[in-house]
């Protein structure tokens, strides 16, 4: 017997087999961004890290992040399970009954709306929109070729309401910021889905590349990442960012033109290397470059 199939026989314990289900990891490719606009709003507020908040609004993005993707895993797992790529997901092969991604879907919107509520009335007002999106995505490829800008709708919320945990208000700065991730991860989410193009076909599952094409798909991510890179300078216009953040910006556009490089139409052998990889590194740099910039122009972490 493989260790693979060893593994799911006996998951160690139905937590880290609900983490698994949920890519808890993948939490890099949002969270940064949220953080940008978190230490801006408070640099902007009274320059200073304000630790309580900013550890509260990273608890709402992970379990909001976590809600979804269970609620994701729960509503696709038949199209999961017809998917050679997808067959091995916990839901597909009872290394999580759908039992526990109910319960531990429910605890994480709770744990979402208990960190909402701590973090101001706007916040907790606004917390149903946010969750809409969320369970709107994985229906998306049912009734549209467009799935994509709903997983970006649903990202862009991340950075504003960021923003408002902070201060209470509506920011257009945000929005901007907000635009540019929605727009990276739905053109990321456009290379993704190259892979799945004959799996998808087949089943009826609706998509960019599954419609339109596979070098369709790419040229689309291209287009999306020219313009996420216009976006993310416009923020830094907008918030008088300095000479850090936009070094970050041009690794950001360095790491951009190597991620399309190595996945071709006829070649999507490196595909996860510039899903994976390549995007975590874009949210990690982006960030590092964006909280030395607020540092340098006095930002207070003590």
């Amino acid at each position: 017997m493989s260790a693979t199939a060893e593994a799911f026989e006996a998951p160690p314990n139905k937590a880290k087999a609900f983490l698994r289900l949920v890519l808890i990891e993948h939490s890099v490719f949002a969270l940064p961004f949220a953080y940008i606009a978190t230490l801006t709003a408070m640099f902007l507020a009274d320059k200073r890290v304000h630790w309580g908040q900013l550890l509260i609004v990273t608890v709402a993005m992970v379990s909001l992040r976590t809600f979804a993707m269970a609620a994701n895993r729960i509503i696709d797992r038949e199209i999961d399970a017809r998917n050679p790529r997808t067959a091995g997901r916990e839901l597909v092969t009872g290394a999580v009954s759908l039992r526990t991604a109910y319960t531990g879907s429910a605890i994480a919107l709770l744990v979402f709306l208990g960190a909402a509520a701590l973090l101001n009335p706007l916040c907790l007002a606004l917390a149903p929109v946010a969750v809409v999106p969320m369970v709107v995505y994985p229906y998306g490829k049912r009734f549209t070729d467009f799935p994509h800008a709903i997983l970006g709708l649903a990202q862009a919320m991340g950075p504003v309401g960021a923003w408002l945990a902070v201060t209470g208000s509506w920011s257009w700065d945000a929005v901007v910021l907000g635009l540019a991730v929605g727009i990276w991860i739905g053109g990321f989410d456009l290379i993704f889905g190259c892979q799945d193009v004959a799996a998808d076909r087949a089943e009826g599952v609706r998509s960019v590349p599954a419609r339109f094409g596979v070098p369709a798909a790419l040229y689309g991510a291209r287009g999306c990442h020219v313009v996420t890179t216009g976006l993310l300078a416009w923020y830094g216009v907008l918030t008088h960012a300095g000479p850090a953040f936009f070094v970050g910006l041009v690794v950001v556009v360095a790491a951009f033109l190597y991620e399309h490089s190595i996945v071709k139409p006829g070649d999507l052998s490196r595909l996860n290397r510039a899903f994976f990889t390549t995007n975590g590194f874009v949210g990690m740099s982006l960030f590092a470059f964006a909280l030395l910039d607020l540092i340098l122009r006095g930002l207070r972490i003590g």
